[in-house]
């Protein structure tokens, strides 16, 4: 099955910001109905159980869980690294289920941006070298390349450090570096897995406090965490456990 990867009118980077749809509606740019995975045996595991929730543009959710609970299978799951057993999935109004392996994969680098524990930055090269290379894939010229990661440098405060070999920066820089990485292709969502767990304290608040600011541009953002103080930055709260995932909501629990 095909799709249609071109951007919407939300996610172009122009307009990405305003979040807003061509009617003025802020649109969903996740939608999730029933999906679940279960893992053959014998014994055959249900890592996620049936679950719903809407995530908008331009919204800051955090799912947490203890090691085990699940969360890792949903991050998969709404990444496109990994396929459900059942239920839907809609990205940016796109159904996922029965696309093809080409598609899939044409559609989660058009449309989803990572940022893992793990930097995964190439060293000898320059801040600059390293943010461009998010665009390398994307058939986009040179010259715009370096145009695009200059701005995303500048974007999360390392415009002064652009020349910068990677090897040589600190761990808050290097997390920024990737972070800018992800923005320089403009996704629909971005993925955050424990994005602050190789980082001190002041690092942490330091990190957190750029995707504050990015929330407030317009980026849709999940992050996935198992500590509840860094859940407490995102607007939107969400739990798993054991695989089954529910929504905090000031006092109460309820199901998303």
């Amino acid at each position: 099955m095909t799709a249609n990867l071109e951007p919407t009118p939300a996610t172009d980077p122009h307009t990405r910001g305003a979040a807003i749809g061509v009617e003025g509606a802020v649109r969903d740019v996740v939608v999730v109905d029933g999906l679940f995975k279960t893992f053959p045996g014998p014994p055959s595991v249900t890592a996620l159980h049936p679950c719903r929730f809407t995530i908008r543009a331009g919204e800051y959710v955090a799912i947490t869980g203890a090691s085990g609970s699940g969360k890792t299978t949903l991050l998969s799951l709404l990444g496109l690294l990994d396929t459900p057993t059942g239920g839907s999935y809609l990205l940016d109004g796109v159904d996922v289920a029965d696309l093809d392996d080409t598609t899939r994969s044409a559609l989660r680098a058009r449309r989803i941006g990572f940022v893992f524990q793990a930097f995964h930055l190439v060293g000898y090269r320059t801040v600059i070298d390293n943010i461009a290379l998010g665009l390398l894939y994307q058939g986009i010229p040179a010259r715009e390349r370096r145009v695009r990661a200059r701005a995303a440098a500048d974007q999360v405060g390392l415009g002064h450090r652009r020349h910068a070999r990677c090897s040589t920066l600190s761990g808050g820089e290097k997390q920024r570096v990737a972070i800018a990485r992800t923005l320089v292709r403009n996704p629909s969502l971005v993925l955050c897995d424990e994005p602050t767990g190789n980082l001190d304290t002041a690092t942490t608040r330091q990190i957190l406090n750029l995707l504050d600011q990015l929330h407030h541009t317009g980026l849709t953002i999940v992050v996935i965490t198992h500590d509840p103080t860094i859940a407490a930055a995102a607007e939107r709260h969400l739990t798993i456990t054991d695989g089954h995932l529910t929504e905090i909501r000031r006092e109460h629990a309820t199901t998303p």
